[in-house]
């Protein structure tokens, strides 16, 4: 068993810790502390389950399996936290996940998987793909800001440019299925076959179905549930440590949000298997561009809790440094130590100035 499945199972134990915690009433920090916990082994077994049953139900349906679960946690979270009202924490997530992804997560690999080696390579048209597609995509979500700060617009047209957007972005994700699934499949075939190995001994035989769906339903339940406790104390307990809405979604939820992920990438980059790495963490973030963010606009109203697409200048800034930064490092399918370390400078700057902007 690997250590990153035995760590996800020892962590397991924090689930009925935080269920006691509320139930007992021992106070919204450990509530808060003991349900984050619990939510990281959650995400990882959610990203298990989704890898396992993409190896046993073949390429194409694991494809997609893979393009509608994989980021089902940030949904999740971002989905209660909007029931609950917290439509700033909502909103400042989606800036958070696309930095955390693009530096940090990108970078820890770059670094990991640099120590010990000169350079390692990739594929860069899977990068070039992936970039140009999420470019496109973040701008798109970006471009309702920048009409809000030039003046003019209602909060009823920011909400309905914000739809217009969500719709588009959902129809192009329906085409980067086609062209990751259909048109051009060949393209993506190294990172699949990296994906469907990189558990040992997966090769040899296909992991059985209903188990692995059991876990991924049991695991999609359990979270929903942790996530309703995390986010009903959030803001007491980030308020009570002087921290506000903004650096909560901004750093605190993706860093939750995004585990599975961030050890998948880790994982791979140190193994030499930079494609995967980098498919992970650029796939993730036009994952969340194309379906995650327009699903919290489009759901929004239906909860009560409108969510539109208008970011502060800071937010513009910092999303356009991850994306065009992440691009710069990746368009060339090669990396090495030092680039890695930049790109995790880069976000140790941008989150101080979402904590000092906060102060």
């Amino acid at each position: 068993m690997s250590l990153r499945r035995t760590a996800s199972i020892g962590l397991l134990a924090m689930v009925p810790v935080s269920i006691a915690a509320q139930a007992l009433h021992w106070g919204d920090g450990v509530v808060f502390v003991t349900s984050a916990i619990a939510i990281i082994p959650l995400a990882i077994w959610l990203s298990t389950a989704t890898e396992e049953l993409s190896i046993t139900l073949g390429p194409s349906i694991g494809a997609l399996l893979n393009a509608v679960f994989g980021n089902a946690t940030e949904l999740i979270i971002a989905l209660v936290a909007l029931k609950a009202g917290l439509v700033e924490i909502v909103k400042a997530s989606i800036t958070g996940t696309v930095m955390a992804n693009l530096l940090l997560a990108l970078g820890l690999s770059m670094l990991v998987g640099g120590i010990g080696r000169k350079e390692q390579t990739f594929q860069p048209v899977v990068a070039r793909v992936n970039g140009s597609a999420m470019t496109l995509a973040v701008l798109a979500i970006l471009i309702p800001s920048l009409s809000v700060l030039s003046g003019g617009h209602t909060a009823e047209s920011t909400q309905g440019f914000s739809t217009f957007v969500a719709w588009v972005l959902l129809a192009v994700y329906g085409l980067t299925l086609l062209f990751s699934l259909g048109t051009h499949r060949s393209l993506y075939e190294v990172a699949a076959a990296d994906l469907e190995a990189q558990e040992e001994g997966s090769s040899a035989h296909k992991p059985p179905l209903l188990p692995w769906l059991g876990v991924l339903l049991g695991a999609t339940a359990v979270l929903a549930y942790e996530s309703e406790l995390f986010v009903g104390v959030v803001e007491s307990v980030t308020e009570g440590l002087g921290l506000t809405a903004l650096f909560t979604g901004v750093v605190l939820l993706p860093l939750l949000g995004g585990t599975a992920e961030y050890l998948t990438a880790v994982t791979m980059a140190r193994k030499n298997k930079m494609d995967l790495s980098v498919s992970v963490s650029l796939g993730s973030t036009l994952l969340v561009a194309l379906l995650v963010v327009p699903v919290l606009v489009l759901i929004g109203p239906l909860l009560g809790h409108p969510l539109d697409l208008s970011f502060d200048v800071f937010e513009l800034v910092t999303v356009i440094t991850a994306v065009l930064v992440s691009n710069l490092v990746s368009v060339d399918g090669r990396s090495d130590w030092l680039e890695g370390a930049l790109l995790l400078a880069a976000y140790l700057i941008l989150a101080a100035g979402f904590y000092f902007q906060a102060g």
